[in-house]
Protein backbone atom coordinates (compact mmCIF):
# COMPACT_ATOMS: atom_id res chain seq x y z
CA UNK A 1 0.00 0.00 0.00
CA UNK A 2 2.88 2.39 0.82
CA UNK A 3 4.39 1.71 -2.59
CA UNK A 4 1.09 2.52 -4.30
CA UNK A 5 0.82 5.78 -2.36
CA UNK A 6 4.40 6.72 -3.23
CA UNK A 7 3.84 5.98 -6.92
CA UNK A 8 0.63 8.04 -6.92
CA UNK A 9 2.39 10.97 -5.24
CA UNK A 10 5.26 10.77 -7.72
CA UNK A 11 2.76 10.76 -10.56
CA UNK A 12 1.21 13.99 -9.27
CA UNK A 13 4.60 15.67 -8.98
CA UNK A 14 5.59 14.59 -12.48
CA UNK A 15 2.17 15.35 -14.01
CA UNK A 16 3.40 18.18 -16.27
CA UNK A 17 5.74 15.73 -17.97
CA UNK A 18 2.71 13.64 -18.97
CA UNK A 19 0.72 16.34 -20.75
CA UNK A 20 -1.28 14.72 -23.52
CA UNK A 21 -0.66 17.40 -26.12
CA UNK A 22 2.19 17.95 -28.56
CA UNK A 23 4.56 20.65 -27.27
CA UNK A 24 5.90 21.41 -30.77
CA UNK A 25 2.38 22.05 -32.05
CA UNK A 26 1.71 24.01 -28.86
CA UNK A 27 4.66 26.30 -29.50
CA UNK A 28 3.15 27.17 -32.90
CA UNK A 29 -0.34 27.39 -31.41
CA UNK A 30 0.89 29.85 -28.79
CA UNK A 31 1.01 32.43 -31.59
CA UNK A 32 -2.73 32.87 -30.92
CA UNK A 33 -1.92 33.71 -27.29
CA UNK A 34 1.10 35.96 -27.59
CA UNK A 35 -0.83 39.08 -28.47
CA UNK A 36 -1.85 39.11 -24.78
CA UNK A 37 0.56 36.71 -23.02
CA UNK A 38 4.30 36.26 -22.82
CA UNK A 39 6.48 33.46 -21.49
CA UNK A 40 9.41 34.99 -19.62
CA UNK A 41 11.34 33.09 -16.94
CA UNK A 42 11.82 34.40 -13.41
CA UNK A 43 15.42 35.23 -14.36
CA UNK A 44 14.25 37.30 -17.34
CA UNK A 45 14.94 34.82 -20.15
CA UNK A 46 12.39 35.46 -22.91
CA UNK A 47 10.94 32.21 -24.24
CA UNK A 48 8.10 33.93 -26.14
CA UNK A 49 7.91 37.69 -26.45
CA UNK A 50 4.31 38.75 -26.18
CA UNK A 51 1.79 41.18 -24.82
CA UNK A 52 1.14 42.28 -21.27
CA UNK A 53 -2.66 42.38 -21.43
CA UNK A 54 -2.69 38.92 -19.84
CA UNK A 55 -0.38 37.44 -17.22
CA UNK A 56 3.00 35.91 -17.98
CA UNK A 57 2.45 32.18 -18.52
CA UNK A 58 5.89 31.06 -17.31
CA UNK A 59 5.20 28.41 -14.69
CA UNK A 60 1.43 28.45 -15.19
CA UNK A 61 1.24 24.65 -14.91
CA UNK A 62 0.28 23.90 -11.32
CA UNK A 63 -0.03 27.59 -10.39
CA UNK A 64 -3.00 28.64 -8.30
CA UNK A 65 -5.35 30.65 -10.50
CA UNK A 66 -5.25 34.41 -10.10
CA UNK A 67 -1.90 34.55 -8.30
CA UNK A 68 0.78 35.69 -10.77
CA UNK A 69 2.44 38.56 -8.92
CA UNK A 70 2.21 41.93 -10.63
CA UNK A 71 -0.86 41.13 -12.72
CA UNK A 72 -4.25 42.58 -11.79
CA UNK A 73 -6.74 39.74 -12.13
CA UNK A 74 -10.50 40.08 -12.13
CA UNK A 75 -12.23 39.32 -8.85
CA UNK A 76 -13.77 36.12 -10.16
CA UNK A 77 -10.41 34.63 -11.20
CA UNK A 78 -9.00 35.51 -7.78
CA UNK A 79 -12.04 33.88 -6.16
CA UNK A 80 -11.52 30.73 -8.23
CA UNK A 81 -7.92 30.52 -7.02
CA UNK A 82 -8.98 31.09 -3.43
CA UNK A 83 -11.48 28.26 -3.89
CA UNK A 84 -8.60 25.95 -4.83
CA UNK A 85 -8.34 26.18 -8.62
CA UNK A 86 -4.82 25.35 -9.80
CA UNK A 87 -4.02 25.01 -13.50
CA UNK A 88 -3.82 21.46 -14.75
CA UNK A 89 -4.47 20.24 -18.27
CA UNK A 90 -8.21 19.72 -17.76
CA UNK A 91 -8.84 23.13 -16.19
CA UNK A 92 -6.57 24.91 -18.69
CA UNK A 93 -8.30 23.38 -21.72
CA UNK A 94 -11.78 24.03 -20.31
CA UNK A 95 -10.93 27.63 -19.40
CA UNK A 96 -9.39 28.47 -22.76
CA UNK A 97 -12.38 26.98 -24.62
CA UNK A 98 -14.82 29.36 -22.87
CA UNK A 99 -13.36 31.46 -20.03
CA UNK A 100 -16.62 33.01 -18.83
CA UNK A 101 -18.55 29.72 -18.80
CA UNK A 102 -15.64 27.99 -17.05
CA UNK A 103 -15.57 30.55 -14.23
CA UNK A 104 -19.35 30.47 -13.90
CA UNK A 105 -19.27 26.67 -13.55
CA UNK A 106 -16.25 26.68 -11.24
CA UNK A 107 -17.65 29.32 -8.91
CA UNK A 108 -21.32 28.37 -9.23
CA UNK A 109 -22.02 32.02 -10.02
CA UNK A 110 -24.03 32.81 -13.15
CA UNK A 111 -22.66 36.37 -13.11
CA UNK A 112 -18.95 35.46 -12.96
CA UNK A 113 -16.78 37.09 -15.63
CA UNK A 114 -13.35 36.60 -17.08
CA UNK A 115 -11.02 39.30 -18.35
CA UNK A 116 -10.06 36.87 -21.12
CA UNK A 117 -12.58 37.11 -23.95
CA UNK A 118 -10.69 34.97 -26.51
CA UNK A 119 -11.91 31.40 -26.97
CA UNK A 120 -9.48 28.77 -28.14
CA UNK A 121 -11.45 26.38 -30.33
CA UNK A 122 -8.76 23.71 -30.59
CA UNK A 123 -5.16 22.98 -29.66
CA UNK A 124 -5.33 23.82 -25.95
CA UNK A 125 -3.78 20.46 -25.02
CA UNK A 126 -0.82 21.25 -27.26
CA UNK A 127 -0.38 24.74 -25.82
CA UNK A 128 -0.59 23.27 -22.31
CA UNK A 129 2.14 20.74 -23.22
CA UNK A 130 4.31 23.61 -24.50
CA UNK A 131 3.73 25.62 -21.31
CA UNK A 132 4.47 22.54 -19.18
CA UNK A 133 8.02 22.71 -20.52
CA UNK A 134 8.47 26.28 -19.29
CA UNK A 135 8.40 26.84 -15.56
CA UNK A 136 10.49 26.79 -12.41
CA UNK A 137 10.57 22.97 -12.26
CA UNK A 138 11.83 22.79 -15.86
CA UNK A 139 14.46 25.45 -15.17
CA UNK A 140 15.70 23.54 -12.10
CA UNK A 141 15.91 20.30 -14.12
CA UNK A 142 17.82 22.05 -16.91
CA UNK A 143 20.22 23.59 -14.38
CA UNK A 144 20.77 20.18 -12.75
CA UNK A 145 21.48 18.60 -16.16
CA UNK A 146 23.95 21.36 -17.02
CA UNK A 147 25.72 20.95 -13.66
CA UNK A 148 25.89 17.18 -14.16
CA UNK A 149 27.31 17.60 -17.68
CA UNK A 150 29.91 20.13 -16.47
CA UNK A 151 30.96 17.79 -13.67
CA UNK A 152 31.26 14.87 -16.09
CA UNK A 153 33.46 16.85 -18.51
CA UNK A 154 35.81 18.16 -15.78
Amino acid sequence: MKLLTAVAALGLIAAPAFAEGDADKGEKGFNKCKSCHMVVSDSGDVIVKGGKTGPNLWGVVGRTAGTYEGYKYGKDMVAAGEAGLAWDEASFTAYTADPKAFLRDTLGDKKAKSKMSFRLKKGAEDIYAFLALHGPADAAATEAETTTEETATN
